[in-house]
């Protein structure tokens, strides 16, 4: 724990850098921020700041920036403050037009990723429920074509699962109807880790080539992509606008970081795990594509599992109100999911 002092310079340090992005020296946070002491008294803090290892100075002749650890520092102590995003003008009219009355999950995941992103300017990245936990309300299966049928299946959360299937033969809307009524009658209120098992059993009193066991071999398919496409993420193009990241090729190692949901979902299920407001700050990522950036990351409670809510930025991001959006959408996402 610093002196309050030397805090306070630390925390108006961090905050100016955060704002501008320049070095900071101690006339101007003497200036900028009314801080009781003198200039000579602020260099001294400094320097000892530099030494503990909070700040660093980029060149001789300039101010100071934050370091990792000093980041740190000033983030376990915002992260007890109360800091309302509400204060922000665009907040109301963000969340009338992206959080709408929903019942469906994913509508809702990607509504909720993009105002995160559009309330913060960086990444916004949303791990939707598991769909092991949640219950089968109703099974579909609609005659597309000669050859074609759509089967969809939708939870009790609101999550709905669909997929294409290329069925063998010519089959009558009769016998449609037959398998859609056999599909509800055995898998309606059943958990969808049970449909899987479910499934399996099922087709052994069943022809091997009927319609009834594609279906069934195609929603077991289905419920195992589903929760590979759990991660969602909105807003690579306002990370691209900040100075941080003026060349390109510094986020491309972020933009294959999103392209393989699964690499991204260790990251986001150790979050899950931990059940609170988890903040990374660039090396403390385990992941070498994240240690340029920082993650503000918390879990929300859904009537089926666990999910998660954040977002990615650059070191020097706007914490305080980062942590205040995560913990609003994860609130939100709670209450209606």
């Amino acid at each position: 724990m610093l002196p309050v002092r030397r805090y306070q310079i630390l925390k108006a340090l961090v905050q100016e850098y955060i704002a501008t992005g320049q070095p900071v020296g101690s006339k101007h946070l003497v200036d900028r921020y009314g801080l009781t002491c003198s200039s000579a008294t602020v260099r001294n803090e400094l320097a000892a700041l530099e030494e503990s290892g909070h700040v660093y100075q980029p060149h001789v002749s300039s101010g100071r920036i934050p370091t990792d650890f000093g980041y740190r520092e000033f983030v376990d102590c915002i992260l007890e403050e109360d800091f309302p995003i509400s204060h922000y003008t665009p907040y109301n009219e963000l969340c009338d037009r992206y959080l709408p009355h929903m019942t469906e999950v994913d509508n809702l995941v990607m509504r909720t990723s993009a105002l995160l992103s559009n309330l913060t300017h960086y990444v916004a990245i949303v791990l939707a429920p598991m769909i092991n936990f949640a219950q089968v309300c109703k099974i579909d299966l609609l005659q597309m074509g000669p050859r074609r049928a759509l089967v969809v299946l939708i939870t009790n959360s609101g999550q709905v699962v669909s997929c294409h299937l290329d069925v063998r033969e010519d089959v009558s809307a009769d016998h449609i109807g037959e398998v859609k009524r056999f599909l509800n009658e055995a898998l309606v209120n059943k958990r969808a880790y049970e449909v899987r098992a479910l499934c399996g059993e099922l087709k052994l009193g069943l022809p091997p080539f009927s319609l009834a066991v594609q279906v069934l071999d195609e929603l077991v398919a289905c419920l195992d992509e589903a929760d590979r496409d759990r991660v969602h993420h909105m807003g690579v193009g306002e990370l691209a606008a900040l100075p941080d990241f003026a060349e390109t090729a510094q986020l491309r190692p972020l933009l294959n970081l999103l392209e393989d949901g699964l690499a991204m979902l260790d990251t986001l299920s150790e979050v899950a795990e931990a059940r609170r407001m988890v903040v990374r700050i660039g090396s403390e990522n385990t992941r070498q594509e994240l240690g340029g950036m920082s993650l503000v990351m918390m879990n929300y409670a859904s009537s089926c599992s666990d999910g998660v809510v954040g977002v990615i930025g650059p070191t020097r991001m706007d914490y305080q109100r980062s942590i205040a959006a995560v913990r609003l959408a994860a609130q939100g996402l709670s209450e209606m999911t």
